[in-house]
This record gives C-alpha cells, structure tokens and sequence, in this order.
C-alpha cells in the first residue's frame, strides 16, 4: 500500500465523515492504493461507528493526547507514505497529491503552508495568524536552520520509515514541532506545499489552547536547541564579563560623571560565573541528548568533547584553582603588611574579586570535567 492518510480524532463526529469522503475521493480520483486511519483517542459520540461506516479503518489509542494518537496511528499504518491532518474538516483532504508528488519524488517529510495556499477568514485566530506561528515558524528556522513558512501546519506527509528514524516520543500538541525539529536534525529532506485552510465545521470549541500549547511548543524548540538555550547566552556572558572585568581591574571606568567601580566588578565577575555555568549546561544536555538518540551523532561535538577530557579539564581547573590561591595569598601578605587593620577596599576587592572568581571557576571546572566523564561512558 502507497498512502495512508490519517486523523487523529477526539469527539469529531460532526465532521468525521466529511473528511473520510474527501479523502476517500482524493484516493480514487488520482489513482492511488491507499487507506483512511482513524486514530481514535477515546470518543464518546460514535465517532468510531462513523469512521467504519464509512470506509475508514479505526485503530483505539488509549493514552491520551495528540501526539500519543498520532503515534499509535503512525505505528498501526499499512502505507509506504503518511499523509496526517486534523479531522474537523479545516484542512483539504482532496487536494493531496502534491503531498503524494513531493514523497515520490524522494523528499522525508512534506509540509502544508497555509500562508501561501490561503487561509479563510476566520480560520485560525487572529493571535495564531500574526503573533504565536509566525513567532515559533522564526525561532524554528533560526535554531534549526529549517526551511519552510509554516512550521506548525497539521496537514504534512512523511514516508513511515523516516518516522521510524525520527523515534517520536512527545505525546501532546509538541508532537507536531517535534517531527520538524527532528527532521531538520536527522538532515532528512524537507519539501513544502501550499494548502489552504477553511473554517472548522464543528459546533464545540477547538481541542488547542492558545497559551498552553503555544508555551508547549516554544518549551520545545529550546529544550530541543541547547546551543540557544545555554551555549550563545553563556558565550555572551563570558565575554561581557571579561571585558568589563579587564578593565575594572586596572582602574574604574568613568563615564559622563558616572563611575564604574569594584562594585560593577563584582557583578562582571558574576557574569563570567554564570557564563561558565551555563556552557557546562551545554555540553551536559547535548551529550545527554546524543545518548538518548535524541539529537543525532555530531563530528563537530566529538572534537569538542575531546578537546575538553577529563584530564583537560583536571589541568585547567586546576591551575585556575591555583591562580586564585596565589591571588588570596598575595592580598593576605598585603593586608599583614598593614597588621591586619583597615583596608582601601577599591585596591583589595581588585585582587579578592579576582581571585575567588578563579577558584570558583576551578573547582566548577574539576566538578564539571568529572561529570562530563560520566555522562560519555559508553554503555550498550
């Protein structure tokens, strides 16, 4: 078998059939040996009755949530190809062979974009349309490098095998941004079609909710980025607090009247920290992500991990560990000098701050190095 075309469905039976029909027509009309799948995820209004009546084969997923019946349908799929989409008769079941055309001609993963194949007025909402999908469609194709309008479109093809490659897990609405983010890792070919979307034909309100599942989506793409979630700001960080710290070390910074002192010092050197920390995040959740096959092998953070072994990261925190010593003792010798009374604190917190960031930094990196070790042992 070819295609199957399959609907995720909770309580659809308002539209259910209308969608089966379309579809079974688009089947018929171009010739193609396919199926309809109902993927049932627990109604109650006879939905299922209807998809059998009516030609559809129903498979009953009873954990709940979006993504966890479009897998159990993904699972359960006789065809070659998947062409999915939502059962409330919003999407064009009978236009999908341009879907069926991209798949033959070799592309993994096939997206709708509503935006260039029109959109009726009143379709989606007016927070949907101008701010939540073109805001996540950006930060999609800024993390992820991915090119296509409409990132979170339900009506997409892909071929059964390159699911299977992907290993979906998510079991809510982030089931949809979760197939493209992997996709894009896997380097699987993405193809884009226009499609157009009407108005829904049901009479109750939408299973999406606009906040929740938006935050779900946005939650998604960073977990999925850790380079933009953790690497960028913490590189960021680091380099604000050098150049600040460099300089504040040597004399404070004046500037219309207004100076910068020991005081921004400190809070420089708190930016390194955070940094620091914040890079070490990086390469924890990245090699735990190539672990769990959720990010695939990368050549790129193989020379970084070596670069940073354990004996690497032994050496260098240790000789922070030691700079920062050799500053405490040079401040102890000064502050006997003077019998331990008072000191100047701008000319001491120069030398204090300095040193207890570079034995924070050293032991965190001793920590860190130990950590890294752990999370790449090898294991079957």
């Amino acid at each position: 078998m070819e295609l199957t075309i399959l609907m995720p469905c909770l309580n659809e039976a308002e539209t259910l059939k209308t969608c089966i029909l379309k579809a079974k027509k688009s089947l018929a009309e171009n010739k193609i040996e396919g199926e309809v799948l109902i993927a049932d995820n627990g109604s109650t209004d006879g939905s299922q009755l209807i998809a059998q009546e009516n030609g559809a084969r129903v498979v009953n997923v009873s954990e709940k949530g979006y993504g966890n019946a479009l897998r159990g349908g993904i699972k359960a799929a006789y065809g070659r190809y998947i062409i999915m989409g939502d059962a409330d008769d919003s999407y064009d079941f009978s236009n999908l062979l341009p879907f069926v055309q991209q798949l033959r001609g070799g592309n993994d993963l096939v997206m709708g974009n509503r935006f260039k194949g029109g959109i009726e007025k009143g379709a989606m909402p007016f927070l949907h349309k101008y701010l939540g999908n073109p805001v996540l469609s950006f930060l999609g194709r800024l993390f992820f490098n991915i090119p296509i309008g409409d990132f979170h479109c339900g009506l997409r093809g892909f071929s059964k095998e390159a699911s299977e490659r992907m290993g979906l897990r998510t079991t809510g609405m982030e089931f949809a941004s979760e197939m493209v983010v992997k996709a894009s890792l896997f380097k699987m070919k993405i193809a884009e079609v226009p499609t157009t979307l009407k108005k829904d034909g049901r009479s109750h309100p939408p299973h999406l909710n606009t906040w929740r599942d938006g935050w779900r989506h946005l939650r998604f793409l960073l977990m999925y980025s850790p380079a933009w979630l953790f690497l960028y700001p913490g590189i960021f960080l680091i380099l604000i607090g050098i150049i600040f710290s460099s300089i504040l070390i040597v004399h404070p910074i004046e500037f219309q009247n207004i100076v910068f002192d020991v005081h921004t010092l400190l809070y420089a050197s708190s930016f390194i920290i955070l940094g620091f920390q914040s890079v070490v995040f990086y390469m924890f959740t990245k090699t735990f992500a190539i672990n769990e096959n959720l990010h695939p092998s990368n050549l790129r953070f193989e020379k970084l991990l070596k670069l940073f072994s354990l004996e690497n990261g032994l050496i260098a925190g240790v000789l922070l560990l030691l700079a920062g010593l050799l500053l405490t003792s040079n401040a102890l010798f000064f502050w006997n000098s003077v019998h331990f009374t008072d000191l100047n604190p701008q000319e001491m917190l120069r030398q204090v701050i300095p040193a207890v960031t570079a034995i924070i930094l050293g032991m965190q990196l001793i920590f860190y190095s130990f950590m890294q070790s752990i999370l790449s042992l090898k294991r079957k």
